[in-house]
């Protein structure tokens, strides 16, 4: 998704976006873990979870750009902007599930995306105090609210999860697509809005500034570090841990050795102790303060990197640019690697691919071009924005 705004912020937020798209094609292509045992590899341990909310963080702050920074749109040019998101939001999703038709084993993430964005458009109005305020009391409350609602969908629904991607013919089924997206797919848009409100909380800071640049780096560590201890307390001395591993989960799966990498597909609502977990993909508070911590340092430390020297970052950067193109590119090239015999050895894959994306998105710069998904996004969505502002007059 791309904005418009100052130079040296744009290259500093695509940076991290660029970080974003490097960690979830690791996830894809790499091990999570050491091959013949439980043991959580360096890729796990590094990206796991943290990639995905990185890139739903840096939407936020796009949103919030998008609409004013700093000095929020009223009005017209508010509404003209929500026109803009909407359509963007359906391009997205359009060309999500198109790459959700494919064979692969990927959890695409952009049918969600298009979905938050839509549903953070009642807060794209919002000056930095509410939504600061709006940002904390959902990272505090959706997650008890997904462990209370979790349970009921899934007795209460014949099908409540797709066990794949979102595609066309999910729309016959719309209690199971409604449930999927919302509660309990891969990325659930109940906890995952906390991501974005987050992003557009740090979307209306005056991002121009170092100080505020070293701020939100503090702040990010704190609240990163802050939420792994916590969660440690509780699980360890708090005798979390001990609940969890005598219950049935515990003795289908390694455990133990899940919180490092990620619980998606456990019950988890058989104790209110999953709610202490700060494991990958498993939504509590403590989840997404440590990954929207991680992901605010990361901006940060973009943000401070290209402050003075833009091109410093160019390797991320460039291709941070045009990540839907990039994203979807990879998609397809995982797909058709999975039906491969012999599979190809993944550190080669995974490098290649990084190697590809990089010399495409310098290309595409130095060309002063986007690439081709975010021109047909941007141009839609301008289209539709300029528009309503037509109509508006």
């Amino acid at each position: 998704m791309q904005m418009t705004y100052a130079p040296r912020r744009l290259t500093g937020i695509d940076a991290a976006r660029g970080v974003a798209l490097f960690g979830m094609m690791s996830t894809h292509v790499l091990p999570l873990y050491a091959p013949g045992t439980v043991e959580a590899t360096w890729t796990a341990l590094l990206f796991s979870g943290r990639a995905s909310g990185l890139f739903a963080v840096v939407a936020g702050i796009g949103l919030a750009l998008l609409t004013g920074g700093s000095s929020p749109h009223r009005d017209r040019t508010l509404s003209a902007d929500r026109t803009g998101i909407v359509v963007r939001a359906l391009v997205i999703a359009l060309i999500g599930l198109v790459l959700g038709g494919l064979e692969t084993s990927i959890a695409i993430i952009l049918v969600h995306y298009a979905v938050l964005f839509l549903v953070a458009l009642p807060f794209t109005g919002l000056r930095l105090r509410s939504l600061a305020v709006w940002a904390a009391g959902w990272v505090l409350v959706a997650p008890v609210v997904a462990h209370l609602v979790r349970p009921v969908v899934m007795e209460t629904l014949d099908q409540p999860v797709l066990g794949q991607n979102p595609v066309f013919e999910h729309f016959l089924v719309p209690q199971t697509l409604a449930a999927d997206l919302l509660v309990t797919g891969y990325y659930p848009v109940l906890q995952w809005l906390g991501f974005i409100l987050v992003g557009m909380v740090i979307g209306r800071l005056d991002l121009s500034r170092p100080g505020v640049h070293l701020m939100l780096l503090c702040a990010g560590v704190l609240a990163a570090a802050g939420a792994k201890l916590v969660s440690a307390q509780l699980l360890g001395p708090g005798g979390g841990l001990a609940a969890l591993l005598a219950t049935p989960e515990a003795r289908l799966y390694p455990l133990e050795a899940m919180l490092d990498v990620g619980v998606t597909g456990l019950d988890r609502s058989g104790s209110w102790w999953w709610l202490a977990v700060s494991a990958p993909h498993s939504g509590t508070s403590l989840d997404l303060i440590h990954v929207a911590g991680s992901a605010a340092a990361v901006v940060a430390v973009c943000l401070l990197l290209t402050h003075w020297l833009p091109q410093a970052l160019l390797p991320l950067s460039a291709p941070g640019a045009m990540t839907l193109t990039l994203y979807s590119l990879h998609v397809c090239v995982m797909s058709w690697a999975d039906q491969l015999e012999p599979l190809p050895d993944p550190t080669g894959l995974f490098w290649l691919q990084v190697v590809v994306a990089v010399a495409v998105g310098v290309l595409f710069r130095r060309l002063g071009s986007r690439g081709p998904l975010e021109l047909l996004t941007s141009g839609a969505a301008n289209a539709a924005r300029q528009g309503r502002v037509d109509a508006g007059r």
